[in-house]
């Protein structure tokens, strides 16, 4: 069998660099190398494409040190148009192909990658690629386009106030009215950004400015939303191959005792404070109606590939929190970890995703 030529993409503009850095180094080590050539592609912090090392051990997420995409000279260079699969390098030692490229995974996180501007590169020049379409990717980064489409589909989703960086600064006043008709505590989100960068609680009013210019520091937009009382519930989404229908992994469960959220630091920096549990208690009716409301808030946005849907189970049921269209991807992360206790490994969970993109081809 002929292996399949997969361009591994990672690193990228956003704030997430690191994340995806990291990400790539739990799908190098993991990857069926009997299925696939592997083609490593990082993205600069600048944007450049550069060939990079296929060595897993160069991205491991040391939280002294995050790893990250160095310019070493080299420029991978795109296919000139879509009636070619070849892409080309250039070094030190001059120009050469690649080969022709059969699937493209981009493991990027955040924005200038999992917003839909890559999608729609690699659609540009007819690379098939894993994962969410332009449209998908750009509402599921969009946390206000997110539940207001979701919102739209009859999914509960938290109260919000969506506030730009020129309109808080044209009237404050107006704007903090209309985040207290929220009542306390609140959270405040950058609209389009990941991996809780740029979120606040808010526990007191006097605390919003400060709040929204850390918000403003990652996008323009910003949320200040109802903190929902509950349980932190998270679940994976695979697209269905062909025709079979989308498929739903059990539960996890983030519990935050020692901090105020889940934020970064917990996620990826081995702070205290949080325990990950996989497969969450979850009584036999409430993991059905879980795995009900993360299929329809897939389907709501028109997902491929897959997703992590995030809710809330409070006294009213399930209220959806985000749906993450590249969710973090290590070995550790929840969405395999979902995945590992619903019976798919991390390897396999891997070819899959790769296959399903490969056999979608160019949308």
């Amino acid at each position: 069998m002929d292996k399949l030529r997969v361009v591994l993409l990672f690193g990228g503009r956003s704030s997430e660099h690191s994340i995806s850095c990291a990400t790539a180094g739990g799908v190098l080590g993991a990857i069926d190398r009997d299925r696939f050539e592997v083609i490593p592609v990082g993205i600069t912090r600048d944007g450049a494409y550069v060939l990079e090392s296929d060595d897993p051990d160069r991205f491991a997420l040391d939280p002294q040190h995050l790893p990250e995409v160095v310019d070493n000279g080299s420029r991978v260079r795109w296919p000139e148009s879509a009636a070619s699969r070849a892409l080309t390098v250039t070094d030190a030692s001059g120009e050469r192909s690649l080969g022709d490229v059969d699937v493209v995974f981009p493991i990027l996180h955040g924005r200038f990658g999992e917003d839909g501007t890559i999608q729609g590169l690699l659609e540009l020049v007819g690379l098939p690629y894993v994962g969410n379409g332009v449209l998908a990717s750009a509402m599921g980064m969009d946390k206000h386009v997110t539940k207001t489409v979701l919102e739209g589909a009859g999914i509960a989703v938290a109260p919000w106030v969506t506030v730009t960086r020129e309109s808080w600064e044209h009237d404050r006043e107006l704007w903090e009215r209309r985040g207290r008709g929220l009542g306390l505590p609140v959270f405040v989100k950058p609209a389009r950004a990941g991996s809780s960068m740029g979120v606040t609680k808010v526990a007191d009013w006097a605390e919003l400015d400060a709040a929204l210019d850390v918000a403003f520091a990652e996008d323009r937009t910003a949320l200040i939303e109802s903190a929902i009382h509950g349980r932190e519930i998270e679940c994976a989404v695979l697209e269905g191959r062909a025709d079979a229908p989308v498929r739903v992994s059990v539960a996890g469960e983030v519990i935050v005792t020692g901090r105020e959220f889940y934020d970064f630091e917990a996620k990826y920096l081995d702070a205290p404070g949080v325990e990950l549990i996989c497969p969450a208690d979850l009584g036999d009716g409430e993991l059905f109606e879980l795995q009900r409301v993360a299929r329809h808030a897939f389907e709501a946005i028109g997902a491929e590939g897959l997703a992590r849907v995030d809710v809330f189970l409070g006294e009213e049921g399930f209220v959806v929190n985000e749906i993450n269209t590249m969710p973090g991807f290590t070995p550790i992360s929840m969405f395999p970890t979902c995945w590992l206790n619903s019976g798919l490994s991390y390897p396999e969970l891997i070819t899959e995703l790769i296959e399903v993109g490969h056999a979608r081809g160019v949308r």
